[in-house]
C-alpha cells in the first residue's frame, strides 16, 4: 500500500441515452395532465425512454466506452468497476458484473451501489478511497438508471418526472492540485419511507398506496422531497465549499442531481447565488434521471469546454433512502 499524498480525478467522461424522445404533448395523451402544469412544476419538456426490448446496461456499456476514449486509458486499465443503479436489469448479476465482462475488463472487479439520485457521488468518493489507499490505479464509475422500467405511466404526479440515461468517468491519480479536494456523504433513515421502489417484498402499506394494480414501481411523498431536498442540498454544498477553505466565489458552477427546476431554483435561493451559477439544463430535455443526472451533466459540460481545468465544482445530490452527497472538484481535464 502507498502512503504518498495526491488527488483523485476525472481523467474522461462519456454518456449515452436513448434515442426515442417523450415530450410533455405525447403525455398530455396518456394521463391527466399538461404541458404548462408539467413546466410550471417541474421544469421538464421532455424526456429520453429506453425501449422495453433493450437492457439498461447497454446504455451503460456505451457510456464506459465513451469515458474510456476519452481517458485514453484500455479496459484491461480498469482495477474496479462501480454502477450506481436504483434501476439494475438484475439483483444478480450486478449491473457493474455485466458491463466488466461485456466490455472486457479482465482485470476489474465489480460491484453495484444504491444509494438512489446520490449515487454517482457515492461511487465518486468510493473510487477515490481505493485509489488514495494504493488498492487500486484506476476506477470506473457508471451511473445507469432505466426509471422507464419502474414508472407507474398511469400516474400523473411521477410520470412526468422521469427518464432513462447513462454516464461514466474514469477516476485516477492526478499529478497537480486538481481532483476530488472535499467530499460528505449522508443519509437520514427515518425518512426511508419517502421514497420507495419494492423488489422481492412489499407490504400491505406499500400495496395500498400503490395505484392500477402496480406493485413494484417508483412512490414518492413529492412536497416531504421538496423541503428536504432544498435544505438538504444548501447545507452540503455550504460544507463542502467550507471544507475545502474555499467560499461560494471560488465556485465557477454547482451541478445539482436533476430532479425538479423548482428545487434548484429554491437552492440556488437559500444559496444566495444567481441562478447561472447553477447548472440546470438538463432538466428540461432529459427530466430526472436519478444518478446519472450528475455524470450526464459533466460529460456534456467537458465536451462543449463549459468547464476547464482548474474550475472550482460542486456536486450536490439527494435521493431515497434518505440520501444525500456533496464533492467539491477542481476540474483535472
Amino acid at each position: 500500500m502507498g502512503s504518498e499524498s495526491f488527488n483523485v480525478g476525472i481523467l474522461g467522461t462519456g454518456s449515452c441515452f436513448p434515442e426515442k424522445i417523450l415530450t410533455n404533448s405525447d403525455l398530455e395523451a396518456m394521463v391527466d395532465t399538461t404541458n404548462e402544469w408539467i413546466l410550471k412544476r417541474t421544469g421538464i419538456r421532455e424526456r429520453r425512454i429506453l425501449d422495453d426490448s433493450q437492457p439498461a446496461y447497454e446504455m451503460g456499456l456505451e457510456a464506459a466506452k465513451k469515458a474510456l476514449e476519452d481517458s485514453s486509458l484500455e479496459a484491461s486499465q480498469i482495477d474496479l468497476i462501480l454502477v450506481s443503479t436504483n434501476s439494475p436489469d438484475y439483483l444478480s448479476p450486478s449491473t457493474a458484473a455485466i458491463i466488466q465482462g461485456k466490455l472486457g475488463a479482465s482485470n476489474a472487479s465489480a460491484f453495484d451501489i444504491n444509494a438512489a439520485c446520490s449515487g454517482f457521488v457515492y461511487a465518486a468518493v468510493t473510487a477515490e478511497q481505493f485509489i488514495k489507499s494504493g488498492y487500486y490505479k484506476y476506477v470506473l464509475v457508471i451511473s445507469v438508471e432505466a426509471l422507464s422500467k419502474i414508472t407507474d405511466w398511469k400516474h400523473r404526479n411521477t410520470c412526468v418526472l422521469f427518464g432513462d440515461a447513462a454516464a461514466a468517468a474514469v477516476f485516477g491519480k492526478v499529478s497537480d492540485d486538481t481532483g476530488l479536494q472535499s467530499s460528505w456523504l449522508g443519509t437520514d433513515g427515518t425518512m426511508s419511507d419517502v421514497i420507495t421502489v419494492p423488489c422481492c417484498f412489499s407490504s400491505n402499506e406499500d400495496r395500498a398506496q400503490r395505484v392500477n394494480g402496480k406493485e413494484h414501481v417508483i412512490r414518492m411523498d413529492g412536497s416531504e422531497v421538496f423541503k428536504f431536498a432544498v435544505r438538504i442540498m444548501t447545507e452540503a454544498s455550504l460544507l463542502v465549499v467550507e471544507k475545502a477553505s474555499l467560499t461560494m466565489d471560488d465556485v465557477a458552477l454547482i451541478i445539482p442531481h436533476q430532479a425538479n427546476l423548482r428545487i434548484i431554483e429554491g437552492a440556488a435561493k437559500r444559496l444566495g447565488i444567481s441562478e447561472d451559477k447553477v447548472f440546470s439544463a438538463n432538466i428540461r430535455k432529459y427530466g430526472n434521471t436519478s444518478s446519472s443526472s450528475i455524470p450526464l451533466a459533466l460529460d456534456e459540460l467537458s465536451r462543449s469546454n463549459s468547464i476547464i481545468k482548474g474550475d472550482n465544482i460542486v456536486l450536490v445530490g439527494f435521493g431515497g433512502g434518505l440520501t444525500w452527497s456533496a464533492a467539491l472538484i477542481k476540474w483535472s481535464i
